[in-house]
C-alpha cells in the first residue's frame, strides 16, 4: 500500500511536468502563429481572421488539458490554419472579389445627418448602439454627422459636418514646424536602436546627452528624443 502510494505520487508528479512542459510550449507555438499572421488587435480582426484565431486558440487547449493526445495534434491543424489564413489573406489582396466576399464591404448608415434605416435593419445594429459607438468618438448629434460608414471589421468612421470640424492649421494659415516623431530612445537603462533610427540619431549621440547631464545609464527609466534634438529625461 505504501509503495503503491509513492508510486501514485511520482505519476502525478510526472503528468503535472508533462503538462507543464506541453503546455509552455504550445504557448509559444501559439504566439509564433498569430505573429506570423500579422499585427491586428482583436478589434481590429476581420471574419477570417477572427474565425482563424479563435479555432486556433480552441486546438491548443485540447493537448493541454488531455496528456494522451499526441503533441502534434494540436500543432498540425494550427499549421493549417495558419496557412490557409495567410493563403486567403494573398488572394485578398490580389483580387478585390474575393476579399468582399470574405470580409464584406463597408456601409454607410449615416447621410447628411439623417440615419439610413435599411442599412441599419440589414446590418442589425440598433440605434442605441451607433449611438453608444458615436459618442466614444466624441460625436454627440447625429444632426452633425456629414457621413457615418460601418467599416467591414464593425468600427465606425465618421466625417461631420464641415462646419462641425476643427479648424486645421492650413484652414487659419498657420504655419506649424515639424519637430519630428519623439521616441523612446532609452528605456529602463537600456539603448533603444530601433526607436533611433527613427530620428536618424544613434548611441554616442545620446551617450553624449546623458554625460553632459552627468546621469548614469543605469539610472534612467525613460529618456525620449526627437529629430530636432529635444530630450526628456525621467529617472527611476
Amino acid at each position: 500500500m505504501y509503495y503503491s502510494e509513492i508510486y501514485t505520487n511520482i505519476s502525478n508528479g510526472d503528468k503535472m511536468l508533462i503538462t507543464l512542459i506541453r503546455t509552455i510550449i504550445l504557448y509559444v507555438f501559439v504566439i509564433l502563429a498569430v505573429r506570423v499572421m500579422g499585427k491586428r488587435q482583436l478589434s481590429d480582426l476581420q471574419p477570417s481572421e477572427l474565425v482563424v484565431t479563435l479555432l486556433i486558440a480552441d486546438l491548443a487547449s485540447l493537448p493541454m488539458e488531455n496528456t494522451e493526445k499526441p503533441l502534434i495534434s494540436g500543432i498540425l491543424p494550427t499549421l493549417i490554419l495558419v496557412s490557409c489564413e495567410i493563403i486567403v489573406s494573398i488572394f485578398m489582396m490580389k483580387n478585390s472579389r474575393f476579399r468582399k466576399l470574405i470580409c464584406g464591404s463597408p456601409v454607410m448608415v449615416i447621410e447628411d445627418g439623417k440615419i439610413l434605416r435599411d442599412k441599419m435593419s440589414s446590418l442589425r445594429i440598433t440605434t442605441e448602439d451607433l449611438c453608444v459607438q458615436l459618442r466614444q468618438l466624441g460625436v454627440f448629434s447625429i444632426e452633425d454627422i456629414e457621413y457615418c460608414i460601418v467599416e467591414t471589421n464593425g468600427k465606425l468612421s465618421v466625417l461631420q459636418k464641415p462646419e462641425k470640424r476643427n479648424p486645421t492649421a492650413e484652414d487659419m494659415n498657420i504655419k506649424i514646424n515639424d519637430d519630428g516623431l519623439e521616441v523612446v530612445v532609452i528605456n529602463d537603462g537600456e539603448f533603444l536602436e530601433s526607436s533611433m533610427n527613427i530620428n536618424n540619431t544613434n548611441i554616442n549621440e545620446i551617450r553624449d546627452i546623458i554625460n553632459k547631464e552627468n546621469i548614469e545609464l543605469k539610472d534612467i527609466f525613460i529618456m525620449t528624443y526627437n529629430k530636432r534634438g529635444d530630450y526628456n529625461i525621467i529617472k527611476k
